[in-house]
């Protein structure tokens, strides 16, 4: 196609199939076009969404700042990051003090696996535990985000069949154990993801087009993978830092035969709940901060592409993740806060529904399997308003509240949100996490199994542990495959915002979506 052509032919010329490659990949190249002035302004919001209030034309070398300036005042929210760095604070204060009682203690807790005296609460054969852990999540992680990069199309239903196998595999062999209360937790979580992977066969083909465009964004613009995996280093370490805290809470306050409570004489099952509750909830606070300033960075990345891919702005990496860390970091907080909350909730429900089942509770357990599930729906919807708003943010540097608006009101208007139901790549990564933490979760439930420590000749930590191990392979896997999705997150927003960039700027892309999505043409235009 030429300059000289009219944008209409763009979907004319990729009626065809997308040519697949030898890996049965769909290949296309991003084509740039000679930039012109846009002809068409987003409706009904009296204003563009371009960079530099909706400038196009070429322009001199300029830098993340300057292409996407954003209105005064800069800093919004601030109250949440003020909040933010208060939980931060009080995390490693809990933790220094948590940690100095262990280690006053650690010839009674053990040194390893075997040896320790330890009969009433977590000891060091738990940390060694969530060091497993980790390290599972990681190579884990790193495997699957390399797997998503090679094989595109098998990627995602690879994820799909390996997350049905292993969660079932997991059940079965949990209920062979008598271990009912997650057995049958996992078994219908199993039967749900089969319920789910079938409806979405047909969408298959247009998803592995967006993530095949994203990666290839990714591999040509900015510093993504590095980004990456510098945030997946950083989540590991988080990961392990909250582990021995989590242990290390125990050893110092949890009653029973416990040396530590003689000398401090502050030992309580009480103590030992309330601080569970606060780092846990800090925890999901600070590795949803971390996803998420994650995520903020890659979107500048890509909303550099989307408009300015004739004249990249240099330093966009850089440029996005100072504006993260500084006029965006209290939205950021505020937005994580939300969603800490919620899984938080969710994983207090989990824990009690697995300790009612444990008691033969089964009213209990109904009342709060029933409210996970609502609890779960919640996470997802603001999970989804999310990942647009921060793409917004991450452009435009508006308070969380005002870009939340904004963002679901311009997908409504343009319709994107019917080009967001049919990607399934979030669903897809989301299986990916699961079946990593499922892995997380069968390891621990092993290594209880096998080392059987003498605080657990019982059962009765094997929930919490089982459910900690889950939660770490989950966050971190999430942090790893951000970057993945916040480049088709950042293509859909940015269509919502201006369509008109997505015909001209880039038609190899926009005609292949028409190809297997005829219906782009009416919905970007809704």
């Amino acid at each position: 196609m030429t300059e000289s052509q009219p944008r209409g032919e763009a979907a004319d010329y990729y009626q065809n199939a997308p040519p697949q490659s030898d890996n049965g990949n769909p290949q296309y190249q991003i084509q740039n076009l000679e930039p012109q002035k846009y002809q068409q302004q987003p409706p009904e919001y009296g204003h563009n969404y371009g960079p530099n209030g909706g400038e196009s034309g070429y322009r001199e070398k300029s830098t993340f700042e300057q292409t996407f300036t954003i209105e005064r005042p800069k800093y919004h929210d601030i109250w949440a990051g003020i909040l933010f760095l208060a939980v931060f604070a009080g995390f490693v204060a809990v933790s220094g003090i948590t940690i100095s009682g262990y280690a006053s203690t650690k010839g009674f807790n053990g040194g390893g696996i075997y040896n320790d005296k330890n009969d009433f609460g977590l000891s060091t054969n738990t940390i060694v535990l969530f060091a497993f852990v980790l390290v599972v999540s990681i190579v884990f992680s790193y495997a699957y985000v390399w797997l998503a990069r090679a094989f595109t199309k098998q990627f995602i239903w690879t994820t799909g069949i390996l997350n049905i196998i292993f969660g079932f595999a997991t059940a079965i062999y949990m209920l062979s154990r008598n271990y009912w209360s997650g057995g049958i937790v996992f078994l219908l979580f199993s039967i749900f993801t089969v319920i789910c992977f079938i409806s979405w066969i047909p969408r298959i083909p247009f998803s592995v087009l967006m993530l095949q465009a994203s990666i290839d964004v990714s591999k040509t613009y900015g510093h993504v993978y590095l980004v990456s995996f510098i945030g997946g280093f950083l989540a590991t370490a988080f990961g392990a830092w909250y582990s021995v805290t989590l242990v290390a809470v125990y050893v110092k306050y949890e009653p029973g035969n416990n040396p530590a409570c003689s000398a401090s004489g502050s030992c309580s099952s009480a103590k030992v709940i309330g601080l569970l509750v606060f780092i846990t909830f800090a925890a999901y606070w600070i590795s949803e901060w971390l996803k998420n300033t994650i995520h903020t960075t890659i979107s500048g990345v890509y909303g550099s592409w989307y408009f300015c891919s004739y004249n990249l702005p240099s330093g966009a990496t850089r440029g996005a993740f100072k504006r993260a860390m500084t006029y965006s970091y209290g939205s950021i907080c505020f937005g994580s806060l939300i969603v800490a909350l919620i899984n938080f909730l969710r994983q207090l429900c989990s824990v009690a529904q697995q300790q009612s089942s444990s008691q033969g509770n089964i009213v209990g357990t109904i009342m709060f399997c029933v409210l996970g599930c609502l609890i779960s729906i919640l996470d997802w919807a603001v999970q989804f308003l999310n990942r647009y708003a921060f793409s917004h943010i991450a452009l435009y540097g508006k308070s969380y509240i005002t870009a939340a608006k904004d963002t679901w009101t311009m997908i409504k208007n343009r319709g994107v949100d019917a080009l967001i139901n049919e990607c399934l790549i979030g669903p897809v990564l989301s299986m990916g996490a699961t079946f990593i933490a499922y892995a997380c979760a069968l390891l621990a439930y092993l290594y209880l199994i096998f080392t059987s420590p003498a605080y657990n000749s019982g059962g009765a930590y094997t929930p919490v542990v089982v459910g900690f191990a889950f939660v770490i392979g989950l966050q971190i896997c999430n942090i790893f495959t951000t970057p993945i999705s916040s480049g088709i997150d950042t293509i859909f927003a940015a269509s919502a915002w201006d369509p008109e960039v997505l015909m001209r700027d880039h038609p190899g892309l926009y005609g292949r979506m028409v190809a297997l999505y005829p219906h782009i043409q009416q919905a970007i235009h809704a």
